[in-house]
């Protein structure tokens, strides 16, 4: 997980004193408050009657912010959620390196008429089926329409804008799906959980679509009631362009 080890190494060459304020997990989203709010998507594979406790827990809120980095390489789905939260939370942003940018649009404009691919759908999945010359979706479960995971070596290598969510960080995806990454490719990387970092950029991605947090007493009311965060006060748009 080389990506994965140079954002932990990044992150955690800042001073290790940062306790963590907050801790919460979510229906969907998973956050954490360090330094700022770090978010990412809530992992889960079972339910509450099979479920584990994530070591530590109703102590999360108390513990250095880089003890639960490291939690992303566990493989209890809800710790890499903590894990991948913690590690957002604390990695360095220069605001003056992003611009409040909506990357669904540059993907509808560059992705006109030309070959889309997906790992997993999108919010404005239709959108995109609208105005490509062909999308592809991958799932690992597919619906209809759907392609499966496996198809992935076939069709990645076709596309001209190819557009996944920092999940594939989380599940260990990531670093097969770079070496699919064709260097025609526009390669967009999006969702809340993206780190904001340009360690990423070496690793393929051209675009970082991310959100900062401005209200974080706000944003965590939303997280704790299964807010889907497509809207959400003080929860804002951040993109960074290699």
């Amino acid at each position: 997980m080389a990506a994965i080890d140079d954002l932990l190494t990044h992150a955690l060459a800042r001073p290790p004193d940062t306790l963590s304020r907050a801790v919460m997990v979510g229906l969907y989203w998973t956050a954490v408050y360090g330094e700022r709010v770090g978010l990412a998507t809530t992992l889960t594979n079972t339910t509450c009657c099979d479920a584990t406790d994530v070591a530590g827990v109703g102590q999360l809120h108390q513990r250095p912010i880089h003890e639960l980095i490291p939690l992303l390489y566990s493989t209890y789905p809800l710790e890499i959620s903590i894990g991948m939260a913690a590690l957002n939370s604390a990695l360095p942003i220069n605001e003056q390196d992003g611009v409040e940018f909506n990357a669904r649009d540059l993907i509808l404009e560059r992705g006109r008429d030309k070959t889309v691919v997906t790992v997993g759908h999108f919010p404005f999945t239709d959108a995109i089926r609208k105005v490509a010359g062909k999308l592809w979706v991958l799932e690992l479960n597919p619906a209809k329409g759907d392609q499966p995971a496996s198809a992935a070596p076939k069709l990645i290598p076709q596309a001209d804008v190819i557009g996944l969510t920092a999940t594939t960080l989380m599940n260990g995806t990531f670093e097969t799906l770079r070496t699919l990454f064709p260097p025609h490719a526009l390669v967009v990387m999006m969702g809340p959980s993206t780190p904001l970092s340009k360690v990423l950029f070496d690793y393929g991605i051209d675009i970082l679509a991310g959100a900062l947090v401005d209200d974080p007493s706000t944003l965590f009311h939303y997280v704790g009631q299964g807010s889907s965060l497509h809207r959400v006060p003080g929860l804002r748009r951040f993109t960074m362009v290699k």
